[in-house]
C-alpha cells in the first residue's frame, strides 16, 4: 500500500514538518508500506486554476506530484491551525486533486499551544467527504508540538507515545481494511 503524508505548513521553519517527519520515519520502521511525504513547500501550485484529472492531465512540472497523488492508497494530512482552520497551502494542493476515491485520511493537527489545532482537524473532518474520501475517526491532535518533536522529527517527549501508536494503529486498521476490500472488489 502507497501511503504519502503531506505536510500542510507552508512556513519556512515549520514546527509543523517535524511531527511530519517523525510520521513518516515511524510508520517507515512499523510497516511495510510505502511512506512518502509530500511537502507543500516544494511545489509552487500557485492559487487553483485547473483541476488535475490525472497524470496525463497536470502540467509538466506538477506530474511528478500528480503521480504519488494517484498512485497513493491513503493520506495523512499534518497542518497547523491557522485561524481556527488548516492551512491555506494544503486546501489548495488538495484543491488541485479534489477526488480521491475511497482513500482513507488520517487528520494530524499541530499547535504550540495548548489546544494542538482541535479546530482545525474539525475542519479537516468535514472536507474528507468533499474529497470523496474516508477519514479515519482517531484524530492525532498534538499541543505544544516545538517541545515535542525536534527539528529533525524525533519524539522527545515519550508520554506522547501512547497517543500516536493509537492513532497510527486505528489509521492503518482502517486504511489496510478499505485497501484488501478494494482489491479484493477488483479480483
Amino acid at each position: 500500500m502507497n501511503i504519502e503524508i503531506i505536510s500542510g505548513s507552508p512556513r519556512e521553519n515549520s514546527v509543523t514538518n517535524r511531527l511530519a517527519l517523525f510520521l513518516k520515519k515511524h510508520l517507515t520502521k512499523a510497516t511495510q508500506h510505502d511512506i512518502g511525504l509530500i511537502d507543500v513547500r516544494d511545489w509552487n501550485l500557485g492559487l487553483l486554476q485547473n483541476v488535475f484529472t490525472s497524470v496525463n492531465k497536470t502540467p509538466e512540472e506538477f506530474k511528478p506530484l500528480a503521480e504519488r497523488m494517484f498512485a497513493a492508497d491513503a493520506f495523512i494530512l499534518v497542518t497547523p491551525e491557522y485561524n481556527g482552520s488548516f492551512s491555506a497551502a494544503l486546501q489548495n494542493l488538495l484543491d488541485h486533486f479534489p477526488k480521491q476515491n475511497h482513500k482513507t485520511f488520517g487528520l494530524v493537527t499541530a499547535s504550540v499551544g495548548a489546544m494542538g489545532g482541535i479546530r482545525s482537524s474539525q475542519q479537516l473532518f468535514l472536507l474528507i467527504p468533499g474529497l470523496f474520501g474516508i477519514a479515519s475517526p482517531q484524530m492525532l491532535v498534538v499541543p505544544f508540538v516545538d517541545k515535542k518533536f525536534d527539528a529533525e522529527g524525533n519524539l522527545t517527549d515519550v508520554s506522547f507515545e501512547k497517543a500516536i501508536d493509537i492513532f497510527v494503529n486505528e489509521f492503518l486498521w482502517l486504511s489496510e481494511s478499505l485497501y484488501s476490500e478494494i482489491e479484493t472488489s477488483l479480483n
